[in-house]
């Protein structure tokens, strides 16, 4: 039956001149699909890139928003319109500007993890592979507001210390699940192990890795690294791309209960529907698209 579904995606892809993107932690069948597969940076730069007309989404609501922004020629379809992200949910514009009006010389770094309402409020973008690099290119800001996760945000002012930081308390809820505790029994089970953590994470789980990395950092590590052994902690789907690109070596779970709801909302089947009937369609109002566009512009010119 998947095969059969992987077909009639595949005719009706070229058919539309569409491009399917789907993000790490998706389930393996829709991987299989992908055009591209990749963590938000990569997305973002794809859907940038692209020639196609349609671009098909498989990840979080604000991921196909990024893509409507930068692409505002293209159509945009998410195949679940469901698949929203909980930490996207805990920042409202409103807030922001209380945040703003109290540290008016600060500047706004707002993860891509957030909606186009809040992009557009924002000075820059950054994504959690570029965010160490983007804060540092704010030569100016001697203060820097970071929306909205919290854990990130801490995260890189461990990184970047001639700056004050002012931090949104948000986070994401699968990652804010993986404990010290996990990592702590996952190397009792595998001490050769290298632990690979996600800087989503909480700052004392973050303290036990060997590597902190983006999704898209992960793979390469795996990659290139001379380990044969990995502890993973972050949302598992990325499991089946590392297991993929690298049959010779073992990846575990940090905790295999670290399980993102919205990623796992795109099936095959959704994906060929989307594809049939060119549904749903993302757009964002035009005034907050051109505002969001800027500061999504500055962070891939860095």
């Amino acid at each position: 039956m998947a095969e059969s579904l992987t077909e009639k995606i595949a005719e009706l892809k070229k058919e539309r001149n569409a491009v399917i993107l789907v993000h790490n932690y998706q389930i393996g069948e829709v991987q299989d699909v992908a055009d591209y597969t990749g963590d938000s940076l990569g997305l973002s730069i794809e859907a940038s890139k692209t020639a196609a007309d349609v671009i098909v989404f498989c990840g979080v609501h604000f991921m196909a928003e990024t893509a409507a922004i930068i692409s505002p020629n293209k159509k945009v379809i998410v195949p679940d319109v469901n698949a929203g992200c909980p930490m996207a949910d805990m920042i409202t514009v409103e807030g922001l500007k209380k945040v703003k009006a109290a540290h008016p010389e600060a500047a706004v770094v707002c993860y891509v993890n957030s909606g186009a309402d809040i992009k557009a409020e924002s000075d820059i973008c950054c994504t959690s592979a570029n965010v160490e690099k983007i804060v540092r290119s704010l030569y100016d800001a001697q203060e820097i507001i970071f929306v909205p996760d919290k854990f990130l945000g801490n995260y890189v002012s461990t990184k970047v210390r001639d700056k004050k930081f002012v931090l949104w308390q948000g986070f994401c809820p699968t990652h804010v699940k993986i404990l010290p505790q996990h990592i702590v029994l996952a190397k009792q089970k595998h001490p050769e192990a290298k632990v690979m953590v996600h800087p989503e994470c909480r700052p004392e789980t973050i303290a036990l890795a060997d590597e902190v990395l983006s999704t898209g950092g992960m793979l390469k590590y795996a990659k290139k690294s001379h380990a044969h052994c990995f502890i993973v902690a972050t949302e598992i789907g990325i499991l089946y791309t590392l297991k993929k690109q690298n049959p010779d070596k073992s990846f575990y779970p940090a905790f295999s209960e670290a399980i993102c709801p919205n990623m796992k909302l795109t099936t095959l089947e959704k994906v060929l529907w989307s594809l049939e009937d060119l549904e749903t369609p993302v757009t964002v109002d035009r005034e907050i698209a051109d505002r969001a566009r800027v500061a999504i512009s500055k962070m891939l010119s860095v």
